[in-house]
């Protein structure tokens, strides 16, 4: 008896040093602990960086379909951080981000696992999941071109055309380090090479109006204020000014430009994607599949799209008006994942050639 009492005084201050390990990451990231989640038949838990504006419409409308309740966590960063901290304990059952490199980083951190579902295959094209079935994408931002109404004639442009010389002087772009540029260089690299990459990003160094900063929103503020003529953005901001839903100010900047839905050479466009991954240890998965086929349903896609401005990832799904009068987007019929991982190769020449100073 003395020696099962010892082992269960053990198990306890194990289990109790585990867990303050767990709350102490918890609070050093700067989260409350959640609670109530856990485990039950009509219910998931969800981790998630996107904006509530988003997500409660989709769990109001997810919930009162299936009657399933959804547990929601909402952080800025660190979400894969803190589902690894958790560990086997983890109640997270899906997880949900912007961005391919975050979705990576969940897979590569051993986080995810494997979904077979013969509607989220049936509804996302095959470059913009996983083929293994870790990752889904749930909707697309296109990285665009801003142009100036009328100082700009061209009704059509390609990525590379951006460092054709005639525009020296006349670009304005955010920095190239920035995951969004980031993410475009890669693609090009993807296409042409790292040497072909190199040439084409010198070229529009040259021809920036200043130096590479700001956001995709100060882009076109500035090309109202005529301190450039074409621009680099992605497709969400042009909904988020041209809606009004920035404020007045920033309507004006998104009624100033034109709106060119480029595409490299092969004629597709580059995009990045929000999506979600099946937790690891989900306590309840069949209850997330069914949220994650939700999703991708005409209904979840018509949320998304419309609640922030982005492509649905589901042919022939609504989309806002602002971004359906954008034109047809082709997205890059390279898979996410191998243009992800040109990413680093994509910032190392970014700082090698000097292209935010």
């Amino acid at each position: 008896m003395p020696f099962a009492l010892s082992r269960v005084r053990t198990v306890l201050r194990c289990s109790a040093h585990g867990f303050l390990r767990v709350a102490m990451f918890v609070f050093a990231m700067g989260f409350m602990p959640i609670q109530g989640l856990q485990a039950g038949a009509q219910e998931l838990n969800l981790y998630t960086v996107r904006e509530p504006g988003l997500i409660k419409p989709l769990i109001a409308a997810f919930t009162g379909k299936t009657g399933i309740k959804v547990n929601t966590v909402f952080m800025n960063d660190g979400l894969a951080e803190r589902v690894e901290a958790e560990g086997v304990r983890s109640p997270a059952d899906l997880m949900m981000t912007v961005d391919i490199a975050k979705l990576l980083e969940i897979v590569d951190k051993g986080l995810a696992q494997p979904v077979r579902s013969a509607a989220l295959e049936a509804a996302i094209p095959a470059q913009l999941r996983d083929p293994e079935g870790r990752w889904f994408a749930l909707s697309l931002r296109a990285r665009l071109i801003y142009a100036a109404k009328t100082r700009v004639d061209a009704k059509a442009m390609t990525y590379e055309d951006l460092a054709d010389p005639k525009w020296k002087g006349r670009i304005c772009i955010r920095s190239g380090q920035h995951p969004y540029n980031t993410a475009l260089i890669a693609a090009y690299i993807a296409h042409h090479g790292e040497a072909a990459a190199e040439v084409w990003l010198r070229g529009i160094k040259a021809n920036l109006a200043r130096k590479a900063t700001g956001g995709d929103r100060e882009v076109a503020r500035d090309i109202m204020g005529e301190l450039c003529d074409v621009g680099v953005g992605n497709s969400y901001y042009v909904g988020l000014m041209r809606s009004g839903a920035g404020g007045p100010d920033q309507e004006k900047w998104g009624q100033a430009i034109r709106v060119l839905l480029p595409a490299f050479s092969n004629g597709h466009t580059h995009v990045n994607a929000s999506g979600v991954v099946l937790a690891k240890y989900a306590p309840n998965p069949a209850q997330a599949i069914r949220f994650m086929e939700f999703l991708v349903s005409d209904e979840g896609q018509k949320i998304i799209a419309e609640a922030n401005f982005e492509y649905p990832v589901k042919a022939g799904a609504p989309m806002s008006p602002f971004i359906a009068e954008l034109g047809e987007l082709k997205p890059d019929h390279l898979s996410l994942a191998e243009i992800a991982k040109n990413r680093k190769a994509a910032s190392l020449l970014a700082e090698r050639i000097g292209f935010d100073q």
